[in-house]
């Protein structure tokens, strides 16, 4: 396990300037640019970024920015995480994303998913009552176009299409695809029905809870006769020069975009002791570098998963804070998780 994957994720959260005031969108874009171009050069393997509709995240578009990114870097891999494939159409974003795979020089993802947020099915003009059937026709079509040849299809959610050739085509003649899912039993199981790898999202609560998805997604494909591909994982955390200044400098930012989102859902403001049980014994990846290094190694241990992202932005950090721990992740994180898994030390 020692050829493990570890990348990072980020939604392109609004941080704060030196002045402690919350940069404009733009700026925030132009900051995931820099962390990105300083993760290519640390070793980082994989850059992801989600796709978000709402004032505290500044991408709503992780291929436009990807694009950017492709011509500034020279071996990091380049996904999305996740795109809304449900208020999306499955042809437009197979041609966005095979546009960064030849920019990129073949180092584009699309991590495909139903969201966790909700905003762009308003947004662009889709009923949430559709909810499944949307993503379930759409992901069907975009399995279909990753052979790159004329496609013919029909459903209910868009015009159909015969012998429809879809442009451009890929270096490789595959676009890397993923699915991500954030708990759904079904959801695995259609993922292994098409043969795509497996990215879990895994924010909350003990990461062992999640064996029983892994599983899951290993006897479905076997009896599909699909791939089981290895299953990726990402988890939200921070990484500072020691534990106390990671956990002081995470929380309140922390605390903040969780209670805004949680009073929209109708959860009670977080504590403080829930916060620090989430990094003791949860998901949360917070601490100096060893420490995340050690929880990592734990929780790909636990799961037997090749690819860990660490979601490493959360609210309105300092932007410094946040460069820092981009710059701590890739010249220290990284090659500790490599070590201890290629020397099985005990973490």
């Amino acid at each position: 396990m020692a050829d493990i994957e570890l990348g990072l994720d980020t939604f392109g959260d609004r941080p704060l300037d030196d002045t402690g005031a919350l940069v404009s969108h733009a700026e925030a874009i132009r900051q995931v640019v820099e962390e990105a171009v300083m993760a290519d050069e640390l070793g980082v393997d994989v850059i992801a970024l989600g796709e978000h509709h709402r004032p505290e995240y500044a991408i709503s578009t992780p291929e436009t920015v990807l694009a950017g990114i492709a011509t500034r870097t020279s071996r990091i891999r380049l996904a999305s995480g996740v795109t809304v494939l449900s208020s999306d159409d499955p042809v437009r974003v197979f041609q966005r994303f095979a546009t960064v795979d030849a920019l990129s020089n073949g180092r584009a993802e699309v991590i495909l998913g139903r969201g966790s947020f909700t905003e762009s099915f308003p947004l662009f003009g889709y009923d949430l009552a559709d909810y499944d059937v949307l993503f379930e026709e759409k992901i069907d079509l975009f399995v279909k176009l990753l052979d790159e040849q004329p496609v013919t299809w029909s459903g209910s959610v868009r015009a159909p299409l015969a012998n429809a050739d879809v442009y451009p085509k890929t270096d490789s003649g595959r676009l890397a695809t993923w699915v991500g899912v954030g708990g759904s039993p079904q959801s695995v199981v259609r993922t292994a029905h098409y043969g795509l790898p497996l990215m879990l999202a895994v924010i909350g609560g003990p990461p062992e809870r999640f064996s029983a998805h892994v599983d899951l997604y290993r006897r479905a494909a076997e009896q599909f006769g699909t791939t089981a591909h290895p299953v990726g994982m990402h988890s939200p955390g921070f990484v500072a020069d020691t534990d106390e200044e990671a956990r002081e400098v995470f929380w309140p930012a922390y605390r903040e975009i969780r209670d805004r989102i949680g009073a929209l859902r109708g959860w009670p403001p977080i504590r403080r002791a829930e916060y620090d049980a989430e990094i003791e014994r949860g998901a949360m990846h917070v601490g100096a570098p060893e420490t995340v290094a050690r929880k990592i190694v734990r929780t790909v241990r636990s799961l037997g998963v090749g690819r860990f992202d660490l979601i490493y932005s959360s609210g309105a950090q300092p932007a410094g804070a946040r460069a820092r721990a981009v710059e701590l992740y890739g010249a220290k994180v990284v090659p500790m998780v490599r070590d201890m898994l290629a020397s099985r030390e005990v973490s």
